[in-house]
């Protein structure tokens, strides 16, 4: 009973210390034009607050399975907490650009560590059959955050200060961080494992690169020599990381994960619904405000409840994951996300608010379904050793997909807009052509979507997925 409770304490104490770190990550998304005001900054040094954080954490995440090898679960995830703590104090107090940049960069190193950690310790401390309910109260705190940050950052930099972002933040850090040192356990000690200083550099280089060059494709254009010369060097330096890895007895990454089939193949569906989420969180505000006069409050807003109720059925889906296994979650998802998609090819300047946020809502159930049942299943079926290199595999993979989705998405919409900004033009219409372009290129951009749900759903089909097993009947197999 002791061990139950400890399970409990546990996991709340990690939930919460996910949910500020990510609630963290996606604050700032709406409030990049007051600091552009406030610190008399471009919009292209003010990305930095973002590009910055996503280029960080992007990197640390693969070096996750190295730090769970090398520190105990405590030291680990009470220094991703200080490092939110420390990083929140620098941007509450910040006195110009660079001071807040450089709090940031801070935040994210913590934000980094922290999902890959809470992922590895629940595959630990749950047997099989039991770890699908346990991710589905992470998958709370992962999708909870983001839907609430853009209204609650909003409202923040409407009403109050954007330092209240930060100085929110700080007290609620501190009393995790406490009731990690009185109630956190150790899952895994540390061991004097050795850093291969080699992999680490090419790791960082390699995924940063690549990072960066994705995140600048849909701004700077996929011609752009700095986007190209960045995505091509990252490639070159990741397969040559991938080579030495191969090579080694005590892999810094174990990309051998790939050979498992299952672990593989929900890689795969996990890289098209990452895209897909990302693509649709960019797409939407876009329409909103650019072809529709809405605000980013309103944008905001027609987000929420989606994104509520995606939260609260990701336990349920978790459950269900235990009971059913992954191919039906994943097919019944697919069969709401597929006409969710379909329904916003013909978007027009008289599409109703309340029709998109119905879709919305229609998305995120279907989302529900699949996102936290996907990562649990790909890491089921790896062996315990492997698990958690598989934790820093998978969020390396969605970091880069997130970022593959969203310069793809742009670069689709900027394109249309361009070409139908121009069909107007030489028909002869002179009023609202940026406003009507937005539209039509929202709806075109949409098509790519859709396509990409139903390659998912082919894939889910393919793909070997069975019900988890009891921890005892996998041995007694083995």
């Amino acid at each position: 009973m002791d061990q139950q409770i400890n399970k409990k304490v546990l996991l709340f104490v990690l939930l919460l210390g996910g949910f500020l770190s990510i609630l963290n990550q996606t604050l700032l998304n709406v409030a990049l034009s007051r600091f552009m005001e406030v610190f008399n900054v471009s919009a292209t040094t003010v990305q930095w607050l973002a590009t910055g954080f996503m280029l960080v954490n992007g990197i640390l995440i693969p070096v996750t399975a190295f730090l769970m090898k090398r520190f105990s679960t405590r030291q680990l995830f009470i220094s991703s907490m200080l490092l939110l703590l420390i990083g929140s104090i620098f941007c509450a107090i910040s006195a110009n650009f660079t001071v807040l940049l450089i709090g940031r960069m801070i935040q994210a190193a913590g934000a980094g560590i922290i999902m890959p950690l809470m992922m590895g310790i629940v595959m630990f401390i749950f047997p099989p059959e039991k770890r699908g309910s346990a991710m589905g109260l992470i998958g709370l705190a992962m999708i909870f955050a983001p839907a609430i940050a853009p209204t609650l950052s909003g409202f923040v930099i409407e009403y109050v200060s954007w330092r209240w972002l930060f100085i929110g933040l700080i007290p609620l850090v501190g009393i995790v961080i406490l009731l990690a040192f009185k109630y956190l356990i150790n899952v895994s000690e540390g061991s004097k494992a050795d850093l291969d200083v080699l992999s680490f550099i090419q790791s960082t280089i390699g995924f940063g690169l690549v990072l960066y060059g994705f995140s600048n494709a849909g701004s700077h254009g996929w011609d752009d020599a700095v986007v190209l010369s960045s995505i091509i060097a990252g490639i070159l330096v990741l397969v040559l990381f991938t080579m030495r890895q191969l090579r080694a007895s005590d892999p810094f990454l174990n990309v051998r994960v790939f050979q498992n089939k299952t672990f593989t193949m929900t890689s795969l569906i996990n890289i098209i619904v990452t895209m897909m989420l990302y693509a649709d969180m960019i797409l939407l505000p876009i329409y909103l405000q650019d072809g529709r006069g809405f605000t980013a409050f309103d944008a905001g807003l027609l987000l929420l409840p989606g994104a509520i109720i995606n939260a609260l059925l990701s336990p349920v889906t978790g459950k269900w994951y235990d009971r059913f296994g992954a191919k039906p979650l994943f097919i019944i998802g697919l069969i709401f996300v597929i006409p969710s998609m379909w329904i916003v090819t013909d978007l027009t300047q008289n599409t109703t608010y309340t029709f998109l946020m119905i879709r919305t809502i229609f998305l995120r159930i279907g989302l529900s379904f699949i996102t936290m049942p996907l990562n649990t299943a790909g890491l089921n079926a790896l062996p315990k050793d492997l698990i958690t290199h598989g934790t820093a595999v998978n969020n390396t993979v969605r970091q880069i997909a997130g970022a593959i989705g969203t310069a793809v998405v742009v670069t689709i919409y900027t394109s249309k807009a361009t070409d139908y900004a121009g069909d107007l033009v030489h028909q002869g219409v002179t009023e609202r052509i940026k406003e009507l372009s937005s539209i039509f290129a929202s709806s075109e951009s949409y098509y790519f979507m859709m396509i990409l749900a139903v390659v998912a759903l082919v894939i889910t089909i393919l793909t070997p997925l069975k019900k988890p097993m009891p921890a005892e009947k996998a041995e007694e197999m083995q």
